[in-house]
């Protein structure tokens, strides 16, 4: 029997063994075949086929080869994205050509606005991607990060809950974080980043505080939407005169009971800004009328007496310069020697011969800064009055309030007696907070300081006949 000769040994004389026909050498085939060879076996190498080798995809000389097949990243991409197609058709689990894919389309459509036709076909291979990369978390977020950018909210949202179910749990940070961003973007719907945000604390809860932080930042009540329509139509005053902007804010202030004193500023800002400052002050003081919380009158207060204040200040600054023109006028009509009324020029004529002619007169005279004074300190003595006033509207029904209503007017027996008057009849005794019969014993004491009698025993009589609460007296 002949001894073979593993031709694999590196001691070996022979060569490499070869995957081709082994042919024994044709000289000893006759002593091999008659049983007389005792000499080692030996084969002859012979190349793999041709078609072996593009077969083969590790092969160096393949086309479906990575290393080796890819054109240089700076030819065009058209030529490179035939070398991709062919690649991932035959190696689509390839998460490197994917990826490297991926990134080329990504460059491509950079400079491009998101409606261009491309970022369809961007989208599209990242879809074909996922059905094999769809547990590759960087994949999903490259895949995110461009549908962000796109403005694509539902498929944005529905991709990120794609990625969520494919991936395992240990790497749903991963997506988290892009998906918090996505859904704190301006314009998205505040539901959807409501529920998405509630879905995040399942996952983790430590991150409440950031969940209160978006509410705190993103929320908008009504009223808050109110005040911001408001502001855009007094700023822009003279843009908005066509509309019925007195409608527009009045129709807010009936749809809220309190915090309603920036709709009443604002109503009064929007006239102040037209120029009608007699109308401002009218809303300024309905507002002080209307509303029923402290707050409320203390922000049309203070704002009432800033504009009264800027309107002094600004008609102190203007007699000022109407002083300086009187002198200089006075000036000129001392030099002056002809008549002013044969002046060649009418228009300077004309203002000069008014000026002469009604000055002094009451109509015509613009020094009215006592009056403006006035107006002001007469608002800041009504201040009290006005807070009673408020205090009472929330309740009708409050005794102490009416008696500090009648000390404001103390030293003022017409007014004291007014407001008796409409306490004893404004106050329920079976809805009073306090004692009723107070009022009328204050009421009687009054007239009885005042050497009334008669009419302090007419009080009395009327206070005896009302039907009080049982034990109230007491």
């Amino acid at each position: 029997m002949p001894q073979l000769v593993d031709s694999s040994r590196p001691n070996s004389a022979t060569v490499p063994f070869s995957a081709s026909i082994l042919k024994p050498r044709t000289s000893s085939l006759a002593s091999v075949t008659s049983g007389n060879w005792s000499g080692p076996w030996t084969f002859p190498i012979s190349s793999p086929p041709a078609t072996a080798q593009r077969a083969n995809p590790r092969s160096p000389n393949s086309p479906m080869c990575p290393r080796t097949s890819l054109i240089s990243s700076e030819a065009p991409f058209s030529n490179r994205f035939i070398i991709y197609e062919r690649a991932l058709k035959a190696l689509p689990g390839s998460y490197k050509l994917w990826h490297a894919y991926l990134r080329g389309r990504l460059e491509i459509v950079r400079n491009l606005p998101v409606t261009h036709p491309k970022y369809d076909t961007l989208n599209n291979t990242f879809e074909r991607a996922l059905v094999t990369m769809h547990k590759m978390p960087r994949i999903w977020i490259m895949y995110l990060q461009t549908l962000t950018e796109q403005k694509l909210i539902t498929r944005t949202r529905r991709t990120f809950d794609r990625a969520l179910c494919a991936l395992p749990v240990t790497q749903h940070d991963r997506i988290w974080e892009p998906y918090l961003v996505f859904v704190s973007q301006k314009g998205i719907p505040i539901e959807t980043s409501l529920r998405v945000y509630r879905r995040y604390l399942k996952y983790d809860p430590s991150h409440i505080e950031d969940f209160i932080e978006f509410l705190l930042n993103s929320s908008k009540t009504k009223h808050r939407l109110w005040l911001e329509l408001c502001d855009l139509l007094t700023t822009h005053a003279p843009e908005v005169s066509g509309l019925n902007v007195d409608a527009i804010i009045r129709g807010g202030i009936r749809r809220f009971t309190d915090e309603v004193g920036r709709l009443w500023t604002s109503l009064a800002d929007y006239y102040i800004r037209r120029s009608l400052f007699e109308k401002a002050r009218d809303i300024f003081e309905e507002g002080m009328t209307t509303v029923v919380t402290v707050r409320d009158f203390s922000v049309i207060f203070d704002a009432y007496s800033q504009f009264e204040e800027s309107v002094i200040a600004h008609k102190m600054e203007s007699l000022d310069l109407s002083d300086e023109e009187e002198e200089d006028i006075q000036e000129e009509a001392i030099e002056e020697d002809e008549d002013i009324r044969l002046d060649v020029d009418l228009c300077k004529s004309k203002h000069k011969f008014e000026r002469k002619i009604f000055k002094g007169f009451w109509l015509h005279d613009d020094k009215d800064k006592d009056l403006r004074l006035a107006r002001l300190e007469h608002l800041m003595n009504r201040r009290p009055e006005l807070a009673n006033s408020v205090l009472l509207r929330q309740n009708p029904h409050n005794v102490e309030q009416w008696h500090r209503r009648v000390k404001i007017f103390e030293g003022s027996p017409t007014k004291e007696i007014l407001t008796y008057t409409e306490a004893v009849r404004t106050v329920d005794p079976m809805k009073a907070v306090g004692k009723p019969h107070t009022l009328w014993v204050a009421f009687a004491k009054l007239y009885e300081n005042h050497k009334d009698i008669a009419n302090a025993r007419v009080i009395f009589d009327k206070a005896v006949q009302v039907n009080y609460k049982t034990g109230s007296s007491g």
